[in-house]
């Protein structure tokens, strides 16, 4: 991406130099769109399910950025000589989740391709001084985390035939549920006059892992005044998927992961009470998974009540600090 010349739009409000999870193009003072693409190949067995988790992972970026989807451009592609049910089952499925998410799918692009791949390029509309960024944390500020880690390994697991009937169940309730709460949840904080501005970065965590997406959060953006910090977390804090522990323990270690590891690693402090298994976790590449978001320490409290309320079971994970070295510490 550096060899590619800076583009100078002034309408540009959000770019892909921080590699946020979506961009933002100012339509007027009050408006602007918010834009994300993603698509991948089938991590569970049923089409409808991987359809709906497809269009949930989507449509997450969105969410991530405080914006409200409204359109959507699916994606595919399919075997020539596939079956054409399996293809409709994974339509279906993805068309179920943007219904439920009030997205309009105007159409799309498909072609043959050996392995199945599906998605979409998700367009939503937001306030352009209410866009939450994943630069911008300060330190005293405390992280929350919004759904349970683990659905790279469980997914490793499904594919070798290794997971149980239960912690498949709950990773896909997990990956199917979308973000749409969560981000209401954090609206309705900052529609409260004395936690305003309140909420400072949010990223959803997906194929870096925690600690990849929690790296991006630190590095912040020095060049428009967001400087770098750290972030320290517990272990111990992070709900994990049922079966999730184990299926790391087991070595049904995703590609990924190892890939998120290997080139994060050294950004990564661990106590030496953190057993290989968690380390792991924290590395997992998750499918549609939670919000991590930094937020001003007198509101987390409120903020914790307000998704729990929703249903969405949120914790508490860790702080911002000032930025040392390595970036981040996990105890």
């Amino acid at each position: 991406m550096r060899q590619l010349p800076r583009q100078t739009d002034s309408n540009v409000l959000v770019g892909f130099e921080t590699s946020d999870d979506a961009g933002v193009y100012l339509l007027d003072e009050n408006s602007a769109l918010v834009q994300t693409v993603d698509f991948f190949t089938p991590i569970v067995d049923d089409p409808r399910t991987f359809g709906e988790i497809a269009a949930s992972n989507s449509l997450s970026d969105i969410y991530a950025m405080g914006g409200r989807p409204i359109s959507a451009l699916s994606i595919v592609g399919f075997p020539e000589k596939g079956d054409a049910q399996i293809l409709a089952q994974i339509l279906q499925g993805g068309l179920a989740k943007m219904i439920e998410a009030k997205c309009t799918v105007i159409g799309g692009h498909s072609i043959r391709n050996e392995d199945v791949l599906f998605g979409y390029a998700v367009t939503g509309l937001i306030h352009p001084k209410k866009v939450w960024r994943n630069v911008g944390a300060r330190s005293g500020d405390v992280l929350l985390f919004t759904k349970p880690l683990g659905s790279g390994v469980i997914s490793t697991a499904i594919k070798k035939d290794q997971a149980s009937a239960d912690s498949i169940a709950a990773a896909i309730r997990s990956m199917t549920a979308l973000n749409r709460a969560a981000a209401e949840a954090l609206h309705e904080i900052e529609a409260q006059p004395q936690w305003e501005n309140s909420i400072h970065a949010v990223t959803d965590v997906t194929g870096f892992g925690l600690l990849g997406h929690a790296r991006e959060m630190a590095l912040g953006n020095p060049e428009k005044g967001i400087p770098p910090t750290s972030l320290e977390l517990d272990h111990s804090a992070f709900a994990y998927l049922p079966g999730a522990i184990d299926a790391a323990k087991d070595g049904h270690i995703p590609g990924g992961l190892k890939n998120n590891r290997d080139f994060i690693g050294d950004c990564v402090a661990f106590s030496p009470t953190v057993s290989r298994e968690y380390r792991d976790l924290l590395f997992d590449p998750q499918t549609a998974g939670g919000l991590l978001i930094s937020i001003a320490a007198e509101s987390a409290s409120d903020a914790l009540g307000a998704l729990q309320r929703v249903g969405v079971a949120a914790s508490r994970i860790g702080a911002v600090v000032e930025k040392r070295s390595p970036l981040l510490h996990v105890k």
